[in-house]
């Protein structure tokens, strides 16, 4: 029973397509899957659980707790920290399979001296000035038990950008110090989608998974993977001249008929639509009127095909009005849209 007036429809045949999608685009190398921020806010634990059914074998998650929780209903498949660990954990990380990714030389030594029997990756910054490492070759007595070394891209998504040659030539230069055996990993969503600067080993996407393509080549590959929609809660007809939300930043200049949906920012609909963004229906869109507030959106139905009454859902994202359609209304990028979607939003899961 859908109790929520906000549902986030997923479709876990689209999700499980894209990533043999990218995995082909890979050379069919090793395809890990990004889903950490609770992948990015669709449902870790059922991403998870659909990915690995469709091959995936390498997930990355930012924190320990995200890994630990995964753990509880998902034994299978290894789980990469990528902002590794900072504290010595009171369980076995090999057991778990659960596998820090080491930033800091002093967060190396903690691993080895608490956890030395447990698997590790490396990050190296090759330009980025994020989390990771500045060093490229370390002493021996770290190697044992390394299985991964990664960088990441900053600018993967711009092809012509040369700071992603000289990314890529970085980290060929780290990992000649190398054992050919351990794991690499450069590429992430937009990474796999620059061909020219193609590393094989282990890719490690994360936005391409749930829609997003940033109009990039794999934009006619990847399919959409939600419909953001919500419930009409209330119609209304209003005269010439009156005001539409808060602060008076719509006024009326003819009589029309609105519906108030419920769904607002606190949804995660971005402030920014208001009096620009658009609901749909099928074939028809509706203007956002007003300030969209906390719990509700209001739209203009005054020249709507068909009636439209209490009860229905509208769409606020569909298949052609995608992620990256609303990221660019937003003036942001389509991981933030996907996040910011609440949990107030019940998830339907769609096979």
């Amino acid at each position: 029973m859908i109790l929520s007036s906000a549902i986030l429809e997923i479709n876990l045949k689209n999700l499980s397509y894209n990533y043999k999608y990218l995995k082909k685009l890979n050379n069919n190398f090793e395809t890990a899957a990004t889903i950490k921020a609770n992948a990015y806010g669709l449902g870790d634990k059922k991403i998870m659980q659909t990915l690995y059914k469709a091959g995936c074998k390498h997930f990355f998650v930012a924190t320990l707790n995200e890994a630990i929780n995964l753990r509880k209903t998902n034994k299978l498949g290894k789980i990469y920290i990528l902002n590794g660990i900072s504290k010595k954990p009171n369980f076995n990380l090999k057991k778990l399979k659960i596998i820090p990714i080491v930033n800091s030389i002093s967060n190396l030594n903690k691993l080895n001296k608490n956890n030395r029997y447990t698997e590790f990756g490396i990050h190296f910054d090759t330009g980025i000035n994020r989390l990771g490492l500045n060093n490229s070759k370390l002493n021996n007595k770290f190697n044992k038990n390394l299985i991964l070394i990664m960088s990441h891209y900053a600018s993967a998504d711009e092809i012509k950008n040369k700071y992603n040659s000289f990314q890529y030539n970085q980290f060929l230069r780290i990992i000649k110090n190398y054992d050919h055996k351990i794991l690499k990993s450069l590429n992430n969503s937009a990474g796999l989608s620059n061909k020219n600067k193609l590393f094989q080993d282990l890719a490690r996407p994360g936005i391409s998974l749930y829609g997003g393509h940033n109009k990039t080549i794999i934009k006619k590959k990847i399919k959409p993977v939600i419909k953001l929609k919500a419930e009409v809660l209330q119609i209304k007809n209003l005269s010439k001249n009156q005001y539409v939300g808060y602060n008076q930043t719509f006024k009326t200049k003819r009589n029309i008929k609105i519906a108030i949906v419920g769904i607002g920012y606190a949804d995660g609909v971005s402030r920014s639509l208001s009096n620009k963004g658009y609901l749909y229906y099928k074939n028809m869109k509706f203007k956002i009127i007003g300030r969209i507030s906390m719990d509700t959106i209001t739209i203009d139905i005054t020249k709507s095909k068909i009636k439209i009454k209490t009860g229905m859902f509208l769409d606020i994202i569909n298949y052609k009005y995608d992620i990256e359609n609303m990221a660019n209304k937003c003036s942001t990028i389509s991981n933030e849209i996907l996040t910011s979607i609440s949990n107030r939003v019940e998830r339907v899961y769609i096979k």
